[in-house]
């Protein structure tokens, strides 16, 4: 593993939490609301390759949640899922099970959230908004996480922190 200072750990979490955070903010139509693609999510796989970067994912989406997000309820636990799921990503061992723990995660506590902001006294069942965050959260961790890690691994590997696991996976 290799050896960061605290000043290039935070650096690398504060980077982060901004992108998040800008990203999320810059797309909010479609960021929010009861049926969401969060295309800053595709940034929860990052940790698969710089763990460093998980306070980052947590603070950039704490504070879009509270900028934008839907109150108190949102800010708390979707901020706590996004750092759940970035926490798995980060000691996972495969690329497909770092991807699908953020839509796991995700599509449970946003989707109970969700569920209790728009969907609570109407006929709409909970497993609704699970399943339409979890499949905003497909889109977001395989269609974009995937790829970005691959190009984060193939031209950038320096910035790793896991370069010997990174290079046994393959």
């Amino acid at each position: 593993m290799k050896k960061l200072t605290g000043t290039q750990r935070l650096t690398r979490a504060a980077v982060t939490a901004a992108i998040y955070a800008a990203l999320t903010l810059a797309l909010a139509p479609i960021s929010f609301g009861p049926i969401q693609l969060r295309v800053a999510e595709a940034l929860t796989l990052v940790p698969f390759m710089m763990p460093s970067v998980v306070p980052g994912l947590f603070v950039g989406c704490l504070l879009a949640n509270a900028l934008a997000g839907g109150g108190v309820l949102d800010t708390v636990f979707g901020s706590a899922a996004t750092l759940i799921a970035a926490w798995i990503t980060s000691r996972s061992k495969n690329r497909l099970i770092a991807a699908l723990s953020p839509v796991l995660v995700n599509a449970v506590i946003v989707g109970l959230v969700l569920y209790r902001l728009y969907y609570l006294g109407t006929e709409v069942p909970v497993w609704v908004p699970m399943l339409e965050v979890g499949a905003g959260q497909m889109v977001a961790c395989f269609g974009l996480g995937l790829p970005l890690l691959h190009i984060l691994e193939k031209q950038f590997p320096q910035l790793g922190e896991r370069e010997e696991e990174i290079q046994k996976r393959g």
